[in-house]
């Protein structure tokens, strides 16, 4: 009866599984179709003068153009720019989508300049503010902001010159938590709206109000009382990373009935992207980022993006001991000390920051020619947004990721309570663990677009290498690490995923080698192999929590029953590295008739373990 129910229950897996499988192939079809309706949209746009940017003159275009020259010295608008400025100064609401770098603030900052009144712009982080002011300060661009570290009698100038017909800004800044918490300032805003000074609200990251966006703020979800209050006022959100479905529920939030959208390409052609393996021991890659940043980068500016404000310090401090002129920046260091390092870094007194994500959106810094991940980046909204501070002269600059196994369950642990956190964490690994498909590629099926590889140019480190990749049987594999799994759970203990690497690699007891199947593969080559069981549901994670830390255990996941089957074909390409060239596929039928590949003989390799005996 047992085998019967046994056999039943694998039939109904394979039956669910092959459901699941044609719905996954329902929304692919569904969102090429998005795409291309989204494509037909832009084209129709451009068609339509009316619909600003067109050959049609408005009545403010000639003073746009002035202020575009005299006031921020420029020569001309940007694709997309003159248009989102039109449709926002005949009133319409509006979504921008446009990749870093490519002028969304001008967008409203410059409309702010040629309207009665002020314009209300909402950013997530005083780093941001504080950077848009020092830019629009040097351009003589009348802009003041309200923040937890305004002084009273700034505060006082500021409310007073919300209703005043001579008030000496144009834009004024606020963080979210400010709309949602002081009474003060929406009375403030309610007598500025009846006089008819509020001319524009801009909503800055507008990704933040969803919960279903990479980057969720909670006070962001309190701004839709802004149209309500405010409903004749005009809306503008700012994104570089939202997808169609998070614009949809920011609408919702945001109590905007009918935004038009307009969608840039996510491409950035001058940014070279790169993902590098970081190895178990930190001095070694600490090493490798310090002798990039004084020979590549010499005398260059850049970032450097690490996990946590602990390793900002020790981050910046490993570099200022290799000779690199590094500082940290994150949330909870003083006020004075983030405006200091940030003045310093954007006039090239200090080359490098080494920054938790608190520091980086909106930066308005040109010349930043590297930004580097030391760390992985929790979802690939995040990493567009983090690396695209980098070459916002367009110029080419490079964006590096260090991705390391251990940091991997690290962000783990950090996303789990978040929506979808999980999923998205995995789409990056995805990327990172990805070696024949364009790094462009990968990040366009996030941004709905359609991506013909031959538009990266070479730049990317897939598509500069070519066919540098080698084949895995990682069905073979897959069955090694479930057993370690299985005999672990018959003892009713739980493993974390760098004893189940140890443990594959033949160390530990030696009663447990003796149930279990070792491999020959090297450390990072077995790495690998269970990152990409994690990323193809293979295998899942299980979070223990206690009060100072949650703890990370691999388990079986939704599809490693398909493993069992001796007939499941499936494999994984590597790429082809110091640790991985003469990777071979395993051959043989069945656990312990596999024949893995040779050891590395730098740092990558341990011991050969000797295999043990098939488990009972």
């Amino acid at each position: 009866n047992f085998g019967i129910m046994e056999k039943e229950g694998r039939k109904d897996f394979f039956s669910v599984d092959a459901e699941l499988e044609l719905v996954d192939l329902q929304i692919a079809e569904l969102e090429e179709k998005q795409t291309e309706l989204n494509a037909r949209k832009s084209r129709l746009l451009k068609r339509v003068g009316a619909a600003g940017g067109g050959p049609k003159a408005f009545s403010w275009s000639k003073d746009l153009e002035k202020h575009l020259k005299t006031s921020f010295k420029l020569p001309s608008f940007r694709p997309l720019q003159l248009r989102a400025m039109n449709l926002s100064m005949e009133g319409r609401d509006l979504f921008l989508v446009m990749p870093t770098g490519r002028g969304k603030s001008l967008c409203y900052q410059l409309p702010a300049l040629v309207s009665p009144g002020f314009t209300l712009v909402i950013t997530p982080l005083v780093s941001l503010m504080e950077d848009q002011l020092m830019f629009l300060n040097g351009v003589d661009v009348p802009a003041v902001c309200l923040n937890a570290s305004s002084s009273r009698e700034h505060a006082k100038m500021v409310m007073a010159g919300m209703t005043d017909p001579a008030a000496p800004f144009k834009l004024l800044y606020v963080t979210p938590e400010k709309v949602a918490k002081s009474k003060l300032l929406m009375s403030r805003l309610e007598k500025a709206y009846s006089a008819q000074r509020l001319s524009r609200i801009a909503v800055d990251e507008v990704h933040c109000c969803s919960q279903w966006g990479h980057d969720f703020r909670p006070d962001y979800k309190l701004l839709g009382i802004l149209k309500r209050q405010f409903p004749t006022v005009p809306l503008l959100g700012l994104t570089a990373t939202a997808t169609l479905s998070v614009l949809k529920d920011c609408q919702k939030i945001l109590c905007v009935p009918e935004p038009i959208t307009i969608t840039s390409s996510f491409n950035r052609t001058n940014l070279f992207y790169e993902v590098r393996v970081k190895g178990a021991n930190n001095d070694s890659s600490m090493s490798d980022i310090a002798t990039l940043i004084k020979t590549k980068y010499k005398d260059q500016s850049g970032i450097v993006y690490v996990f946590s404000q602990k390793d900002t310090e020790a981050v910046a401090a490993e570099l200022q001991k290799q000779g690199v002129e590094a500082y940290p920046y994150h949330a909870n260091l003083h006020a004075d000390d983030k405006t200091k390092v940030h003045r310093k870094w954007s006039r090239n007194k200090i080359q490098v920051v080494v920054a938790t994500v608190a520091f980086g959106m909106g930066i308005d810094k040109p010349d930043v020619r590297f930004v580097i991940h030391h760390t992985l980046s929790k979802s690939i909204e995040n990493y567009y947004q983090e690396s695209g501070r980098a070459g916002r002269d367009d110029k080419p600059a490079d964006c590096i990721l260090y991705f390391g196994f251990a940091d991997l369950f690290r962000i783990s642990s950090m996303v789990v309570m978040e929506n979808v956190g999980q999923q998205k964490l995995m789409q990056m690994v995805d990327y990172c663990q990805n070696p024949d498909r364009c790094r462009r590629s990968l990040m366009a099926v996030h941004f709905d677009e359609v991506w013909d590889d031959k538009g990266c140019n070479k730049m990317c480190d897939t598509c500069k290498n070519g066919e540098d990749h080698v084949s895995l049987d990682l069905a073979l594999h897959g069955r090694q690490v479930l057993q370690i799994l299985e005999v672990a759970a018959s003892q009713e203990e739980k493993v974390t995923p760098l004893k189940v690497v140890e443990t594959w690699l033949g160390k530990g007891p030696a009663k447990r080698r003796k149930m279990i199947q070792t491999t020959e593969l090297s450390k990072a080559q077995a790495e690998a192999v269970i990152v990409q069981l994690l990323v193809l549901d293979y295998l899942g994670v299980d979070f223990s929590f206690t009060p100072y830390t949650t703890n990370s255990y691999l388990k079986p996941g939704r599809k490693a029953p398909l493993l069992k089957s001796s007939t499941h074909n499936l494999t994984m390409k590597m790429r082809k590295t110091s640790g991985t060239s003469e990777v071979k596929p395993p051959s043989g039928r069945g656990q312990g008739e596999a024949k893995a590949s040779k050891r590395p003989a730098k740092e990558d390799a341990s011991p050969a373990p000797k295999k043990g005996k098939k488990g009972l």
